[in-house]
């Protein structure tokens, strides 16, 4: 998987840090990590730091191993959800792709496991709560997460040597990097052509004009080394990379020696240390020299000017210009300038009352921020960038002028006093806000620094760091004033780079892959052209071929834990409103949670609620408009957010909720103030100002016509199902394409009157007492407080219907489905396509049965189909909805033909051409969702948010273990009856042979 860390909007100072209740004196997993001493040998490893971490209750361990170099962090922590991770200094000199396609191969079967694709195998024969690999610029890394000791030893194995003895087989290189080979791999009369996983991947990527200035940006304003060039790989360099060049890559860079370890959780430092000595037993020290040296430094700004595709969903025709200016940093392993620079970088840019947000956004020159804003230290050189897109050519001038006086004002008047405050308390919070996969989160955001040679265990004493900078604040005022100085005014490390839509844009990109297929059909002979032929049908025979994967280790049914994981929750009534209480160790912070009901919003109405989620904490409220109400709710919690919120009744596919969901959380401490906030909000409701509005509706619209060509598989599902049931027409309207579409005729309007009528119509319904339901999460410490809060809070609440709707659950009488066939022709140079079925509810014997079947047929044969043979980067089928079984496919090459595979995949599932043992390997896929960790935040969420009991969940795990061939082929027959039951959407390019089916409805650009 490429990992675009750029596409991140900004670098955040703190990662997502969390702590774990005050078992950190008494843990033993802590306890015998504190008595390691510097030196101590343990199964050849020399621990040479032993760091308590008191602000993240852990126990950092730095240790190298003796025999071959390679480096290992431990961190020991009181998380049952353990993670490994093994990463690689991955540096190459040239655009081919090297270390991604490396990272797919690597994956392909190893030494001891010499199977086809172990990697996906082992997806469902584990209880991984995570399971991938990521390429970086400048790394490459290998993690896995699971709460089961058993499985962990066996994933261990697997990636171990699936990193240091790949088999790197030319087959497996051809399949996910590139090849030659005809269209119709049986036909030698058709047309030769480049295929390949990796190949057709990175032609979705650069389908995104963001995702090409990312890449453009980092290449030029670092250009003298490794990241000059394009780790991912560029479609038109892919291409020249040979298998052999391949495995040379592999044996100078996939060496212990030039390895970093990172292991986390509460198994015992001494099995991990003892499991990976085993593996690395035949290794001997070496040199592997890919240090990344620093970058030389300009001695006067540059500016360059590239192009891109023209937008279609672009509000405004004349505005598609992008600009940034970008500024290199120094070395990211100094961590105090590091963090120092990260933290200016949240100031300048970070939330609405920040300088940049209201020199540049606010105008409304552009739509939102230029890609990749903010402050990066994914590199060993960080940098700053800041700009805007979708701006008028003419106005490029005036935003640079813009930059340049925001960095001049900063420097003269400083940051709000405010506003520094606010980003102290984001850090606080930060600390203690506890998320999901916590250990995962923590190696990706040290790898950066450590691959680099700094000390990861320096990194996560973010209270040393805090400490420094408040007494460099004390001691010099203007100490911030002088970094903004020092960082960009004087620096004259600087990059302004401008991106200009070019109708011949996509024509000379087909040119240049025309051309080089030109060039290298031009020198093969005739022999090379036979090879290519026999090679196609040894690779569809190759990946026709039946699988023995008994080398392979797998749990079995009884490893799964018996029963559920059961969190309390106390259902009241404070001021007439249904709350929902769940105490949980959330370490000092209290979660806030509250439903709308909109059942009885007009259908005129619906369309505009995700606006109104956008925008209801983000305009003003009563006496402070929308820069102190911001600033207020980043000084007093982590954010206030609403979204829509639809969910289905576990037992009727036609009755489901509609609402909105408003969330909150905050220090204990902030409790009154967060829902003084939201008091105001709901009381007194400020919508007048439309520049805001119009900056908001913008920005929105921007991101969503971005959103496509990263999840264009989310939006073809959600409209394939739309068709099918009243929750999936609604959800596909709130979220999906025609809420695209509607963004962008908003964002096109001058009026904003029509606009603001329709979100006060809304926040009349939705701001009301009695249309509200509560959760709230909290410690058992500050229960009886927050309690407290809550009742007054609510008593607080305007009470606009006269009597409380209790029909929470609303049952559609009049819908019908309609099974269709929609095109969505966008400039994209990949498809994505989904297919839907109608099913049941989750209540349904049938829907447990459904979710196997799905995993079993993405795993033994959709993987297969749509991304060995047909080259797009994903694809497979879900049931997670209750209602619908969906397939899709993610970057697709093709269109047409995968639509073909989705039937004859049911044909598959309903003849039962697989065993036993591949049900109960999907079964286990599907628990890796099922017993998932949830963060003390989020516990009691199920029944809130979706209406399901323990005792609900607990019949469907127990119906999922129960699942057997046959009964997959009775389902697989029930439900996969017809073609004309199905609907089907298709996102991507231009297709003849669909625009000539009149079964289709082509629509262009989105519009409905």
């Amino acid at each position: 998987m490429r990992f675009l860390f750029q596409n991140q909007q900004a670098c955040r100072l703190l990662r997502p840090y969390l702590q774990l209740p005050k078992r950190y004196q008494t843990s033993s997993v802590i306890q015998d990590s504190l008595s390691l001493k510097t030196g101590d040998n343990i199964h050849g490893y020399l621990v040479q730091k032993v760091v308590p971490v008191q602000e993240l209750q852990c126990v950092a361990v730095q240790l190298q191993h003796e025999q071959t170099g390679a480096e290992h962090l431990h961190i020991a922590r009181d998380d049952q959800n353990n993670m490994f991770g093994v990463m690689l200094r991955t540096t190459p000199m040239d655009s081919t792709g090297v270390p991604h396609i490396l990272e797919h191969t690597a994956l392909c079967g190893s030494k001891k496991f010499p199977v086809r694709d172990p990697f996906f195998k082992m997806l469902t024969r584990s209880l991984s709560t995570f399971m991938n690999a990521f390429t970086a610029s400048d790394w490459t890394m290998y993690p896995f997460t699971t709460q089961n000791r058993k499985d962990y030893e066996n994933l261990l194995s697997v990636y171990l040597d699936a990193v240091f003895h790949p088999n790197l087989r030319q087959a497996d290189f051809s399949q996910e990097g590139w090849r030659l080979e005809h269209e119709n791999p049986e036909d030698n009369t058709s047309p030769i052509t480049f295929k390949g996983v990796v190949f057709n991947e990175m032609k979705g990527v650069f389908s995104s004009s963001q995702s090409l200035f990312l890449s453009k940006l980092q290449r030029m304003l670092l250009p003298n080394h490794t990241y000059g060039v394009e780790s991912g790989g560029d479609p038109i360099c892919i291409p020249d990379l040979t298998w052999e060049q391949l495995k040379s890559f592999h044996a100078s860079h996939y060496h212990p020696s030039n390895s970093r370890f990172f292991t986390y959780g509460d198994f015992p430092l001494e099995m991990h240390l003892k499991l990976i000595a085993e593996e690395l037993k035949d290794f001997k020290k070496i040199n592997p020299n890919t240090e990344v040296p620093l970058e030389q430094q300009w001695e006067t700004p540059r500016e360059c000017t590239i192009t891109c595709k023209p937008d279609p969903m672009a509000a405004d025709p004349e505005k598609q210009t992008t600009l940034a200016v970008s500024f290199m940093l120094g070395d990211i392993t100094d961590r105090f300038e590091a963090d120092t620079q990260s933290f200016i970088g949240s100031l300048l840019v970070d939330g609405e009352t920040c300088p940049f947000y209201q020199a540049l956004i606010e105008p409304n020159i552009g739509s939102d921020y230029s890609p990749g804003t903010g402050c990066s230290n994914y590199t060993r050189n960080g940098y700053f960038s800041v700009g805007l897109q979708n701006i008028r050519s003419e106005d490029i001038e005036r935003v640079k002028n813009l930059i340049e006086d925001t960095i001049d004002r900063v420097i003269k008047d400083g940051f709000d006093s405010k506003n520094v405050e606010a980003l102290l308390h984001k850090i606080e919070l930060s600390l203690k806000h506890q998320t999901d996969n916590f250990g995962l989160h923590l190696a990706v955001s040290l790898s950066c620094l450590w691959n680099h040679g700094g000390s990861p265990s320096e990194a996560l004493q973010i209270n040393a760091f805090m400490d420094r900078l408040k007494q460099c604040m004390k001691e010099n005022p203007r100490f911030l004033q002088d970094k903004v100085k020092q960082y960009f005014k004087d620096n004259p490390h600087r990059l302004t780079l401008i991106m200009q839509p070019d109708e011949k844009y996509d024509e000379q990109i087909k040119m240049q892959e025309r051309q080089k297929l030109e060039d290298k059909l031009a020198n093969l002979t005739e022999q090379d052209k036979k090879d290519i032929y026999e090679n196609g049908l040894k690779l569809k025979a190759e990946q026709m071929k039946a699988v023995d994967a008994s080398c392979l280790p797998t749990l079995q049914i009884s490893d799964i834990e018996e029963d559920l994981k059961r969190y309390a929750v106390n259902e009241v009534y404070q001021s007439e409103v249904p709350v929902q209480y769940c105490e949980q160790p959330t370490n000092g912070v209290t979660y806030f949670r509250a439903v709308s009901n909109m059942a009885h919003l007009s259908e005129e109405l619906k369309p505009y609620v995700p606006l109104f989620c956008n925008i209801v904490t983000r305009m003003g409220a009563g006496a402070m408009d929308y820069m102190e109400l911001s600033q207020q709710m980043s000084l007093k919690t982590g954010g206030m957010d609403a979204c829509s919120h639809v969910t289905g009744d576990p037992s009727d596919i036609y009755t489901y909720e509609q609402g909105i969901l408003f969330s909150s959380y905050c220090l204990d401490k902030n409790t009154e103030s967060m829902y003084e906030l939201w008091t105001e909000i709901f009381n007194r409701l400020n919508l007048q100002d439309t520049n805001h509005l119009i900056t908001l509706i913008r920005m929105e619209a921007a991101n969503m016509a971005n959103g496509l060509v990263h999840s264009g598989h989310s939006y073809a599902m959600q409209h394939a199902s739309s068709s099918l049931l009243p929750s999936t027409r609604l959800t596909e309207t709130l979220s999906g394409i025609t809420q695209v579409s509607m963004m962008k005729r908003l964002a096109e309007l001058e009026d904003m009157d029509h606009v603001v009528d329709n979100l006060n119509r809304i926040a009349n319904h939705v701001l009301d007492k009695n249309n509200l339901r509560v959760a709230v999460n909290v410690s058992p410490e500050s229960s009886a407080q927050v309690m407290m809060s809550t009742e007054s809070f609510l008593t607080s609440l305007p009470v606009l219907s006269k009597t409380r709707d209790n029909d929470i659950l609303v049952k559609d009488t009049i819908f019908s489905a309609k099974p269709d066939k929609n095109h969505f022709e966008l400039p994209f140079s990949v498809n994505f396509a989904a297919q839907s079925v109608p099913t049941v509810p989750f209540n349904h014997p049938d829907f447990a049965k459904l979710q196997v079947l799905a995993k079993l047929m993405s795993s033994k044969y959709l993987h297969r189909e749509i991304r060995e043979k047909g080259g797009a980067y994903g694809g497979g089928a879900t049931s997670n909805t209750p209602g619908v079984f969906q397939f899709f496919s993610y970057r697709d090459p093709r269109s047409l033909e995968t639509l073909e595979v989705f039937d004859q995949s049911m044909s598959w599932a309903k003849a039962g051409e697989y065993s036993q043992q591949d049900v109960e390997e999907s079964i286990l896929g599907v628990f890796q969702q099922v017993d998932k960790p949830v963060a003390p935040g989020k516990r009691g969420l199920p029944l809130f948010l979706g209406h399901l009991t323990d005792d609900m969940r607990k019949e469907h795990r127990d119906q999922l273990k129960k699942c057997t061939k046959d009964q997959m082929v009775e389902v697989a027959n029930r439900y996969f009856q017809s073609s004309g039951d199905t609907s089907v959407t298709l996102l991507g390019p231009h297709n003849p042979a669909v625009e000539e089916d009149s079964s289709w409805k082509v629509r262009k650009e989105t519009s409905q």
